[in-house]
């Protein structure tokens, strides 16, 4: 017998079990709702059979590469925060399944090698360094980094929100391994490759945020994103849709540094 006959049986045996009037009352789900559809045997217990076959349905293939996103951008740059904040994060938040997220803070910093300051900043040395904290966090807190740099460009002063996000998102990374990283080698290391990174950008990048699918850039994929990235992200996903993108499309205004 194969194994869909063999749970079919066990499905349909449970069922007649749960449905029968026996002096065994069916125990109750003793499990929280996140870990439902962990197991076959939990779901049965807790009598979420048919929601948790319908939600593996709707799960994205693992066979359908995810809408790769990367952002070139500047902390202080307001277009930049309000991307993040405003359309970048909370895609992530409901698509996270199938995006990924690269951030690449740096945006229209100039690099000078021989100079005694390495970069230049288009808002001064607060952008460089607030570049250099993100840079460092992104590197030293890893799937936490974007609830981090997010809280951090969502916030009234992006600098000061810096220590107190990373005690919220990762309080096993501690601010003074961030201090380090960014007095550092390791810091101007980061930015060297985040520098090298935006050089290498074909089209060269004319302003922040610059937004690219798939490593290309192309002005209507751009619209598109600053008018609702949302919609974009489901509309580029080869494989079968998440619930979330038959929701309701709302568009945002645009904003460049």
């Amino acid at each position: 017998m194969k194994l869909s006959g063999l749970l079919s049986v066990f499905l349909l045996f449970c069922t007649s079990l749960g449905s029968s009037e026996g002096s065994h009352p069916k125990p109750a789900c003793r499990y929280p709702p996140s870990q439902w559809c962990r197991s076959l045997e939990i779901a049965i217990a807790c009598n979420v059979q048919k929601q948790c076959m319908e939600l593996n349905a709707t799960r994205p293939s693992k066979a359908v590469p995810p809408v790769a996103v990367t952002l070139y951008y500047e902390i202080l740059c307001p277009g930049c925060r309000g991307f993040i904040s405003q359309q970048l994060f909370p895609t992530w938040t409901m698509l996270q399944d199938i995006m990924t997220v690269t951030l690449v803070p740096y945006g229209n910093a100039k690099e000078l090698p021989s100079a005694n300051i390495p970069f230049t900043c288009q808002h001064g040395e607060p952008e460089c360094r607030g570049n250099i904290i993100e840079a460092c966090i992104i590197h030293l807190t890893g799937h936490s980094a974007f609830q981090i740099i997010y809280c951090m460009e969502s916030a009234a002063n992006v600098l000061n929100a810096a220590q107190p996000c990373l005690q919220l998102y990762a309080p096993s990374v501690s601010w003074a391994r961030v201090s380090s990283c960014v007095m550092g080698d390791l810091g101007h290391q980061l930015m060297h490759a985040n520098a090298v990174m935006t050089r290498a950008l074909n089209p060269a990048h004319t302003h922040v945020p610059w937004v690219t699918f798939y490593g290309e850039y192309t002005e209507e994929n751009e619209d598109k994103a600053m008018s609702s990235l949302f919609r974009l992200v489901c509309q580029l996903y080869k494989g079968v849709k998440p619930p979330a993108c038959n929701g309701a499309l709302v568009r945002l205004n645009r904003s460049f540094c």
